[in-house]
């Protein structure tokens, strides 16, 4: 079965977005856990939580994404970003503990011209003290286009933050097909060799969820344009070989592309079918 959804607001509560999610023909999503350039927060609604997860297992969710805002950066130069960012990553992960959702994706950050061994160290310093052992969630370190000083553009810089990172069942990746296309892999004429480096430098153990994007740029441009499926760079016929590879087929995809909730619908219903039609042919 196809584990696909697409990025939601949980701005009516969890349920109502649950239930949207189940309308446009999902079975699962990801959410901003905060106002996605800034450091609000809505309180929980334990009445909203618990609906939810009845809504969860009643439908047999895949699993479900928490994502980071843009405003954390862990490699930050300024010691206020950085705490910032240290402060607001252990809130998101002790109110995931009241959720089922036990995924958190957040971007490594760049690193403004301290240099990566020197943006690398300060991202594992936070993790550090921010994982614990006992928590349920694992976090996920999205693969980055590469533009400007990003951290995480290649396999090498995400296995050197697992490496540092001291509760490693805690970590993981999800890989973005529109930065690591964007990043220089080409996913497009050589999937599986993709996979094979992934494997070899990460461990394909470790990679967790998948957005699911085309590309504006053209391969190899460090641009991070997403695109809606099958109109950009990448293609439908490639974005059909990722969500259909059998290594990859397990995991759950997120759709973070230009549409709406109706145009999201459009695109997973799209998908569905001609995945569908691969299999009967």
């Amino acid at each position: 079965m196809l584990n696909i959804g697409t990025h939601l607001s949980i701005s009516k509560g969890f349920s109502k977005t649950a239930e949207m999610a189940i309308k446009i023909g999902a079975n699962t999503f990801q959410y901003f856990s905060r106002n996605p350039r800034g450091g609000s927060v809505k309180d929980l609604d334990l009445n909203d939580i618990n609906k939810f997860k009845q809504i969860v297992d009643e439908n047999n969710f895949a699993p479900i994404l928490c994502h980071a805002p843009y405003t954390y950066n862990l490699c930050s130069a300024t010691e206020d970003t950085r705490d910032f960012a240290r402060k607001s990553l252990r809130e998101d992960l002790e109110r995931l503990e009241l959720l089922p959702i036990h995924l958190y994706n957040f971007h490594p950050g760049s690193h403004v011209g301290l240099g990566v061994d020197k943006g690398i160290e300060y991202i594992v310093e936070i993790l550090n003290e921010v994982i614990r052992s006992d928590m349920s969630s694992i976090i996920l370190l999205e693969t980055m286009a590469g533009k400007g000083t990003e951290i995480g553009s290649n396999f090498e810089e995400i296995k050197r933050i697992i490496d540092g990172v001291t509760c490693k069942d805690k970590i993981g990746v999800c890989m973005d097909t529109c930065h690591v296309f964007s990043a220089g892999y080409d996913i497009v004429n050589d999937l599986d060799g993709v996979i094979d480096k992934f494997d070899k430098v990460i461990g394909l153990d470790k990679l967790k969820a998948i957005h699911l994007n085309d590309s504006m740029m053209p391969f190899g441009k460090n641009k991070d344009r997403h695109a809606e499926i099958g109109s950009g760079e990448i293609g439908m016929e490639a974005i059909l070989n990722i969500v259909s590879h059998k290594r990859l087929e397990k995991l759950p995809f997120f759709l973070e592309t230009p549409l709406d909730e109706k145009g999201h619908k459009e695109e997973i219903i799209k998908i569905r079918e001609l995945i569908k039609g691969r299999k009967n042919d």
